[in-house]
């Protein structure tokens, strides 16, 4: 596992960048224990890949982990973010958390589980691209979608302390785009500055947040009990003595199972409507365009389903958790009716940031929970 460990965070695989050298190299390893992985390209140097130990024609059980990780530009490490260090109880590297802890325990399971006579079949499912949405891993559903047998369960391995996680938000990206009249600053009362605009609406979307906070839907599951609405990026103007005609905001709702999301877009739309409606008589051109961008659905297992007490017999634990990140299993549930849990080592709160790192004690719990699974699928459950 350390090896594979090692060599996967040696793969700079920013989402920005291609995955298809550490693709290419997972599916050699598993080749050479005689495991065929499919690898499913998107033509311009990534790829998902898909294996199976076991009999052939029978659910199973799919461990599933993204293999991008996010940039450390800006970010002040002490430790090289490309290559595995360990120390202090701890490996240290760029996805060391989120996820290619998980991934490296997963891949070497399926090495071990290639030497067992398997009755329930083994599946991994690697995917790209999850850190900007969960995007690339749609191809791999879509192969599923169309494969006479499905898994019959799946292990998403994001983070939770190897704790039961049976639920998070879903997400929608959204865009505002608002249209002003350009105008020499000297006379910027005359124009109509966008940013103006982008502040107003900026501003509603705070207003709403509130109002949500204080009388919306509760899960108190959540360490955030309420849906979200955050404001990411603010882009607009050319320089300062010129009046913008145009600014973008990029935002996102994360959304609690129940919540109202379209009566939420046409709450914001209509808001965006009441900020430019006084302003048409002098500028017609006046405009705040809100945009869906993306999305992926949450994911809200219940708590007494079967994917959950087995996990829980795996790992040992009593209770369930929820988190507040998204993952790609909310799109296995919500596409392909298959249940879900994440269960994985390590704390989101060591991930995405300088020095990332994940415990080798909460990797030996992995271990030990993927062993105890492979001896379930060797007597069928």
């Amino acid at each position: 596992m350390r090896d594979i460990f090692e060599r996967l965070i040696g793969f700079d695989t920013v989402s920005s960048r291609p995955n298809i050298d550490l693709m290419l190299y997972v599916q050699a390893l598993l080749a050479g224990a005689g495991i065929e992985a499919v690898l499913i390209p998107d033509g311009a140097g990534k790829a998902n890949l898909y294996a199976t130990v076991g009999p052939a024609g029978v659910g199973g059980v799919m461990l599933s982990g993204h293999t991008d990780v996010v940039p450390v530009e800006g970010q002040v490490w002490s430790k090289p973010p490309f290559a595995l260090t360990q120390g202090e109880g701890r490996f240290y590297g760029r996805g060391a958390c989120d996820m290619k802890g998980f991934v490296a325990c997963a891949i070497a399971t399926m090495l071990e589980a290639a030497k067992r006579p398997l009755k329930v079949p083994l599946h991994l499912a690697l995917s790209y691209d999850e850190e900007i949405g969960c995007m690339g891993v749609r191809s791999l559903i879509d192969m599923l979608a169309a494969a006479p047998v499905q898994p019959r369960m799946c292990i998403v391995g994001e983070p939770t302390g190897m704790q039961v996680a049976t639920g998070h938000k879903g997400k929608i990206a959204l865009r505002a785009t608002c249209v002003g009249r350009e105008g020499h600053s000297a006379l910027a009362p005359l124009a109509l500055n966008a940013l103006h605009l982008g502040a107003d609406f900026l501003n509603f979307v705070r207003v709403l947040q509130a109002k949500i906070a204080e009388t919306g839907l509760r899960d108190g599951d959540y360490d955030v009990p309420y849906t979200t609405l955050h404001v990411g990026k603010f882009n607009g103007g050319v320089q300062v003595n010129i009046v913008p005609n145009a600014c973008v905001l990029d935002f996102e709702i994360r959304a609690l199972a129940g919540e109202d999301t379209g009566a939420l877009i046409a709450g914001l739309r209509a808001g965006a409507e009441a900020i430019v409606a006084p302003l048409r008589a002098d500028f017609p051109e006046a405009e705040i365009r809100v945009e869906r961008l993306w999305d992926y659905p949450g994911l809200g297992t219940p708590s007494d389903a079967g994917v959950v007490n087995f996990v829980k017999g795996l790992t040992g634990a009593n209770g369930t958790m929820k988190v507040a990140y998204g993952t790609e299993g909310g799109l296995f549930s919500d596409r392909l009716g298959i249940p879900t849990v994440i269960c994985g080592p390590g704390s989101m709160a060591q991930g995405h940031k300088p020095d990332e790192y994940v415990s080798i004690e909460q990797i030996a719990r992995c271990q030990a929970m993927l062993a105890a699974l492979v001896d379930r699928l060797e007597v069928g459950f």
